[in-house]
């Protein structure tokens, strides 16, 4: 059993270690070699202020390395971003006691006892869409959910890892990095 609860929780640090999910899209029809400028349509509101301007900040650094260049308005796309959280709950429960007896086995009824805590946290999701400005019509969209951690300096590299994992292949067509 103890060896069962250890492997549980190496399992569920992995999982938490395995970075933000991110999920990207994009029309096959847009010609993303003819865009070379972009503007801001909608930045990501709603948040910690240090935390939107390093988001948009983040966004014109990948865009800036792919070769694109940020235009006040009439740019080829109209970047928007936003941001959005929520509160999710789990039950973790924990059995103590005996595990012979049981219903039925040997006749008898195990004594123990069980604990059962909610946990409460926050889950955080960023989304980039991209618009081409001449035909109003979405070209790409990427987005990224992770748990929101509690210090700052794990939100950025939390932001920084979705960032990333999103403008891996981008624009679409491109091979990601190998790792």
């Amino acid at each position: 059993m103890k060896a069962f609860a250890i492997a549980a929780i190496g399992l569920f640090l992995t999982a938490c270690a395995s970075g933000p999910t991110v999920k990207t899209d994009s029309d096959p029809a847009a010609n993303f070699s003819s865009y070379r400028t972009y503007s801001w349509a909608a930045k990501p509101q709603g948040g910690a202020p240090l935390v939107m301007q390093r988001i948009v900040d983040g966004i014109d650094a990948r865009l800036r390395a792919k070769g694109w260049s940020m235009v006040p308005e009439g740019g080829d796309v109209a970047v928007a971003a936003h941001v959005a959280t929520s509160q999710k709950q789990t039950l973790d429960t924990f059995y103590n006691g005996t595990a012979m007896g049981g219903w039925g086995w040997r006749g008898g009824m195990a004594m123990g006892s069980s604990t059962t805590t909610v946990r409460t946290y926050e889950v955080g999701t960023l989304v980039v869409d991209m618009f081409d400005a001449k035909t109003k019509q979405a070209v790409w969209r990427g987005s990224a959910t992770d748990t929101v951690p509690d210090s700052p300096e794990k939100v950025n590299a939390v932001v920084e890892a979705a960032l990333d994992k999103m403008f891996a292949s981008f624009p679409p067509g491109t091979a990601a990095p190998s790792s």
